[in-house]
């Protein structure tokens, strides 16, 4: 049995010769941010298909998702964007929801955005807050229904 104390969070790994798989339990008073967060973290590695396929003209791409800024629907296309180009995807946004580790996030009814890479935010009370990315010139705006559940995100 292996002990250690991180950050408030105790951390027990026992070894079972018998054990025909691998299990993790999170024990705690109550589900908060930080539980959740290690729960989707636990997913996510365990997740397959976090290589998705991306093409522009007649070539195929294989990208890392930490490349891509954001998704976005362009008449009935989907654009993956990258700091300094764009691709197309063959998925539908609603798939690409399901596929995507959960640092996505749907922002507008047409557009999904990778949270790591969100530089600054601009709130506008009356309408789309402005998202910017650092080192391009490339924009998206958060519809207000998907505001608060970014700000979550963003600041845990």
């Amino acid at each position: 049995m292996y002990n250690c104390l991180m950050n408030n969070l105790k951390v027990k790994i026992e070894i079972d010769p018998d054990a025909k798989d691998c299990e993790v339990t999170i024990r705690c008073s109550e589900v908060d941010a930080r539980v959740l967060s290690i729960q989707r973290a636990l997913s996510e590695m365990g997740t397959p298909g976090s290589q998705i396929s991306f093409y522009k003209e007649e070539s195929e791409f294989f990208l890392p998702l930490s490349d891509i800024l954001f998704f976005e629907t362009d008449g009935g296309v989907i654009r993956a964007h990258t700091a300094d180009d764009e691709f197309e995807a063959k998925y539908k946004l609603y798939e690409l929801e399901e596929k995507l580790p959960s640092y996505f996030l749907r922002i507008s009814k047409s557009t999904i955005l990778n949270t790591h890479k969100v530089y600054s935010i601009t709130k506008n009370l009356a309408g789309a807050s402005k998202i910017e990315f650092q080192n391009t010139y490339k924009i998206v705006y958060c519809s207000r229904n998907y505001y608060k559940a970014l700000k979550e995100i963003l600041t845990p």
